[in-house]
């Protein structure tokens, strides 16, 4: 693996690091979990879109700049280490978007995208249901056909970003005769504000509706906004899946700006020795996860694919995330307990949900175990 920068990649680096320097908000934007937030974070979506920022690794007559995977990763870390707000188009951009890419039609992308990538709709994701969270086959919220299009009933939970979201993206049982629970489903896109929605925040710890439950009662959605062919919704929502466990969701950059923080930290508060070695592991631990990152990047490069090792990556920042707050709240000891609005307790409350979303750590050891490892199907 040649880890080595080409001229190309330091210009393409070096322009980023020059516009975020002069655009990052100062001081922080609010939290994008409350509707101030939001709207503050929907307007940086829009200014990043407008120096072409907000989708790099798109093609430009989607509003992108075609950089490779090397130079997203490049945007990646200079965006996290200009401190720049977090993405509220996140689900929409590295989520819907290479499943539209991979599956849907020219008038869905050329429709979709442009006012994704400006922030002016925001998508959240709706998969998980009351009974089906990790086992999203067992889903029971159907589709039922009709002219023109398909009526949605059921309901959707955990949906992240859908208090304030604009729109949705799901798969629904279309087919409740089919002979097993992954087939008969069909990937669909709908408006939040359509007749027969309703949208009910969930609160968080803090009371922040990060969330929401979604309860549809025979919602029009027109052919267009379907995604593939009707019947397919889960082979499609496999290729979502692998990028969101994968390299998009949560990319190195990150994590190597946190550990940096952290280590800030350990020293403005006296060097603590008894975290040294958890500091450490969280400097060693970014590190480790950039290399294991750039190693599937290349991959991809060559034409190949992660598959199933998107497992391993899952399992490797929920934990790392949730165990680098922890210790940045030990050191900050009972001043942590009012760090509620600052970026160790907001990114705290937010890390505690790291094992759960994008399917569970079970899960992802049960893929590793069976798929990576060849080892026998255990609790299903």
């Amino acid at each position: 693996m040649d880890l080595s920068h080409t001229a190309d990649e330091d210009r393409f680096r070096a322009r980023a690091r020059a516009w975020l320097r002069t655009h990052v908000p100062d001081p922080p934007l609010p939290s994008l979990e409350t509707r101030e937030g939001f709207a503050a974070h929907r307007a940086w979506e829009a200014e990043l879109a407008a120096g072409r920022w907000s989708v790099v690794s798109w093609p430009e007559r989607y509003g992108g700049r075609d950089a490779d995977v090397f130079r997203w990763l490049a945007f990646e870390e200079e965006y996290y280490a200009a401190g720049a707000p977090g993405r509220v188009s996140q689900n929409g951009i590295h989520l819907l978007a290479p499943t539209l890419f991979d599956h849907g039609t020219e008038e869905q992308r050329a429709r979709v995208l442009p006012p994704m990538a400006t922030g002016e709709t925001v998508w959240a994701q709706a998969w998980s249901e009351p009974e089906s969270g990790s086992d999203l086959a067992s889903l029971t919220s159907r589709a039922v056909r009709t002219d023109g299009g398909w009526l949605l009933s059921g309901q959707k939970t955990w949906s992240s970003r859908a208090a304030f979201a604009d729109r949705a993206f799901g798969i629904f049982r279309s087919d409740p005769g089919a002979d097993r629970p992954h087939l008969g489903l069909t990937y669909l896109m709908f408006d939040l504000r359509a007749p027969g929605v309703t949208v009910r925040p969930v609160g968080r710890l803090d009371g922040r509706p990060a969330f929401a439950e979604i309860f549809l009662d025979e919602v029009f959605v027109p052919d267009e906004d379907v995604i593939g062919e009707p019947g397919q919704g889960w082979r499609i929502a496999m290729s979502t899946t692998g990028n969101e466990r994968g390299l998009m969701l949560r990319s190195p950059g990150r994590f190597l700006a946190a550990a940096g923080r952290l280590l800030r930290l350990w020293r403005a508060t006296g060097e603590d020795r008894g975290v040294r070695d958890r500091v450490a592991d969280a400097v060693i631990g970014a590190r480790a996860y950039q290399l294991f990152t750039a190693g599937g990047a290349a991959r991809c490069a060559a034409g190949g694919t992660i598959g199933a090792e998107s497992s391993l990556n899952k399992l490797f920042w929920s934990r790392y995330d949730l165990a680098l707050h922890e210790t940045a709240l030990d050191l900050l000891g009972p001043e942590g307990e009012l760090d509620g609005d600052g970026e160790w307790g907001e990114g705290y409350v937010f890390s505690l949900a790291g094992p759960i979303y994008a399917g569970t750590d079970e899960i992802q050891r049960d893929i590793v175990a069976e798929r990576l490892l060849g080892l026998p199907k255990g609790r299903r």
